[in-house]
């Protein structure tokens, strides 16, 4: 189980790298690096992308909340929420939203299932 609570962790703290990346760095330098962006395109889309860095947060939270509770059926629930973005991130934006995303968050259901 320690693998499983190490992994659903790293899917935590993933999440809240990106909920600052995306809600104060988005027109930093290392924002922009990032998400591979111009000035001009964060400054447009600063907003959505503080909204979807929230949502991030949301994840981060109801990880550590399931993780902390040890309430399993809480972290799978927001593991399976991930991979459901990092599927639709791949298809709709690049595939590396799921290396990034999604991986990791398969990783730690698997640990969970089988390990």
């Amino acid at each position: 189980m320690l693998i499983a609570v190490s992994l659903s962790f790293l899917v935590a703290l993933l999440h809240l790298y990106f909920m600052v990346l995306e809600m104060f760095l988005w027109t930093r330098p290392i924002g922009l690096k990032t998400f591979r962006n111009t000035p001009e395109k964060a400054a447009i889309t600063r907003v959505l992308a503080a909204n979807q860095g929230l949502y991030n947060g949301f994840l981060a939270a109801g990880l550590l909340w399931g993780l902390l509770s040890q309430q399993w059926n809480v972290v799978v629930f927001f593991l399976i929420c991930v991979v459901v973005a990092a599927l639709y991130g791949a298809y709709s934006v690049s595939r590396r939203i799921f290396f990034v995303q999604g991986i990791p968050a398969v990783a730690a259901l698997a640990a969970i299932f089988f390990g």
